[in-house]
């Protein structure tokens, strides 16, 4: 008597493989290298977040985290690069709120960030700060202010780029403060840092991290917290909100996201280890 596979036992089989398979491909898992890719430039916020995180990461999975800078686009580069890489768990993204305003902001971009990509972690909330160059003369929110309405698009300020978290802070304290000054984008937040010490251009929102060494050192002069809370760094410095702008409240925040089709056991073990990696 021949034995014959039917239709439905053949379904059942396939199904039956690619379960094996998928087990198989998270148990192995990681078993070379993860790139972590940065859509800026070394040295800023998202940068340090990222190596800091590699690190801690890489001695927990026994494998390298590379970081791989991708900078330029407005953080879109180094996005479109992981929203097309092989969804296997070795290609990951360390983005901020870029990712969520360049849809808004951009009539057009190269991947759709719900359809093309998946989150993996919640990795941080950065406080940020207004920080100014030593020749301009404000040494507090309203003289800034005053000064900006003397004297309209005469002040510029830098940031990261087109849609990062220091532009939109740049735009909505323009707007809350019925200022207009000049944006200046970079393509990343520590490039904009370097010519804003050096006076090429005058003030910044930028991320606590980055910008306490300058501000330690006398280089830069702080203004103001842009959250609602004052940051523990500098407790002594005013917020915002309580300088005459109720409601200014903005941190940056940062996200580990992989291409959409990561295999979910590979995700739910990549989420895992990152958390116990941010609990160090």
């Amino acid at each position: 008597m021949m034995f014959q596979i039917t239709p439905l036992m053949r379904r059942l089989l396939a199904l039956m493989l690619l379960t094996c398979a998928t087990w198989a491909t998270a148990q192995d898992f990681p078993n070379r290298p993860i790139r972590l890719v940065v859509p800026y430039g070394p040295g800023g916020v998202t940068d340090i977040n990222a190596r800091t995180l590699a690190t801690r990461l890489g001695e927990i999975l026994g494998q390298s985290v590379v970081v791989d800078n991708r900078a330029g686009g407005a953080s879109i580069v180094g996005s479109d690069a992981v929203a097309k890489a092989k969804p296997d768990g070795y290609t990951l993204l360390l983005t901020s709120t870029a990712l969520a305003a360049n849809h808004i902001l951009f009539k057009k971009i190269p991947y759709d960030p719900v359809k093309d990509l998946m989150p993996v972690s919640f990795v941080s909330t950065v406080p940020t700060v207004l920080v100014v160059h030593n020749n301009v003369p404000a040494q507090n929110l309203k003289e800034l202010v005053q000064l900006a309405r003397s004297k309209p698009e005469a002040m510029n300020y830098g940031s990261a780029g087109n849609g990062s978290f220091s532009h939109l802070s740049g735009a909505l304290f323009e707007s809350m403060a019925s200022v207009n000054m000049i944006h200046v984008p970079y393509k990343g937040s520590a490039p904009a840092m370097q010519d804003l010490v050096g006076g090429q251009v005058q003030l910044m929102f930028d991320s606590m991290p980055s910008a306490m060494p300058f501000i330690k050192a006398g280089k830069l002069r702080a203004i103001a917290v842009t959250t609602l809370k004052r940051a523990q760094a500098l407790p002594e410095l005013p917020t915002i909100a309580e300088s005459g702008y109720p409601g200014f409240d903005v941190a940056v925040w940062h996200g580990l996201i992989g291409p959409k089709g990561n295999p979910k056991d590979i995700v739910a073990k990549l989420n895992k280890f990152t958390l116990e990696a941010l609990s160090d």
